[in-house]
């Protein structure tokens, strides 16, 4: 019997250490609602996620929650390294939990692409001095020339990460996805456009490839392999179209690294392009990671629910995750289960309101 477009989506699984609903996930998506001086989430943000959660999304990723004041790039971003920030991340969790939900946090250090009057004045890190072209991302100023990162700064970022993860757990958060694509902190380390070190954390792609196993390693030993998720991207500068040389090559790099610092739960994310698009051989960025990697996957990139039941059906993803849809529609898989048509993303209604 041919399956519908819902019995895949619709599915339960297990995923890492948690029993979801659904195979979907909520995308982390910027959203710049928590107090722009505290980085403290409010009832409005408690709300949001609580929508999410009460239609049975599966997993929720939150938007990306900083690690430190240096590794804040945008106004209202929120954080996970105050006692008042973990407070009120709480009530996000339980208000989730209560409907049943699964969520994570993004912990995310934007590294060189940020200003230093949204850092308390601290400059940028990075791992080499290398200014980041145009204006940070909500704020209209160019950025700063970040200073390069000693030793010390950086095993004291992967000290940061581990503690945003413990941060995390004490906030009732079920896991963490460490950002490491978007040319911020972890993709610099990763880019030979942004890290040119000359030391164990520069060099080759494998040898580049150091700090981001260095800060999974810390997570995972933090709080497990089956709570921690890892986001990266085969951009060689954030958002840009500027792909890996060979990135069939540079896919086989990453999971190999991933596999040995010990990770079991991946999303490849596909950054500007969709997820159908082609990547190298014929395949699509999802295809192409299946290929090196049996653990779990996410699958990103304007997905629709025909083209994630399809993935979903071949294989190629473990775990279906919408973005845009589900900013416009809280009730997104209500929606799609019950035929109802979707309200369509606008960026002037949807981008500065929490619907």
């Amino acid at each position: 019997m041919k399956q519908s477009v819902q019995e895949k989506l619709f599915e339960t699984v297990q995923f890492g250490s948690w029993n979801l609903r659904t195979r979907t996930a909520m995308a982390p998506m910027t959203r710049c609602f928590a107090d722009d001086q505290t980085g403290v989430v409010g009832p409005d943000v408690v709300e949001y996620y609580r929508k999410r959660a009460a239609d049975n999304i599966g997993l929720i990723i939150t938007e990306g929650t900083v690690i430190s004041p240096q590794g804040k790039g945008n106004p209202g971003v929120p954080g996970l390294y105050s006692s008042e920030q973990i407070a009120a991340w709480k009530k996000v969790t339980e208000a989730v939990h209560a409907e049943g939900g699964t969520i994570i946090a993004q912990i995310w250090h934007v590294g060189r692409l940020t200003h230093h009057e949204l850092t308390g004045g601290l400059p940028p890190q990075a791992p080499s001095a290398i200014q980041a072209e145009g204006l940070v991302h909500r704020f209209r100023k160019p950025y700063d020339v970040p200073e390069e990162m000693s030793i010390e700064d950086i095993q004291e970022v992967v000290r940061q990460f581990a503690q945003a993860a413990k941060n995390a757990i004490k906030a009732g958060f079920d896991g963490v996805e460490i950002h490491g694509a978007h040319g911020y902190l972890i993709d610099q380390f990763n880019s030979d456009l942004t890290n040119k070190r000359t030391d164990r954390y520069g060099g080759d792609f494998a040898q580049r490839l150091t700090f981001m196993k260095e800060v999974l390693a810390s997570v995972i030993n933090a709080i497990g392999a089956d709570r921690t998720l890892i986001r990266f991207s085969l951009m060689k500068d954030g958002y840009s179209d500027k792909i890996m040389e060979n990135p069939e090559e540079a896919i086989r790099t990453f999971t190999e690294a991933f596999k040995e610092v010990g990770v079991k739960m991946i999303h490849p994310s596909t950054a500007m392009m969709d997820f159908t698009e082609v990547f190298a051989d014929g395949k699509t960025l999802h295809q192409l990671v299946r290929k090196y990697w049996d653990g779990v996957s996410i699958g990103v990139g304007n997905l629709n629910q025909e083209i994630a039941e399809q993935a979903l059906r071949e294989g190629t993803i473990d775990i279906a995750a919408f973005g845009r849809p589900l900013l416009a529609n809280p009730d997104f898989l209500h929606r799609i289960k019950n035929g109802e048509e979707l309200i369509e993303y606008d960026v002037n209604k949807h981008l500065g309101t929490l619907v």
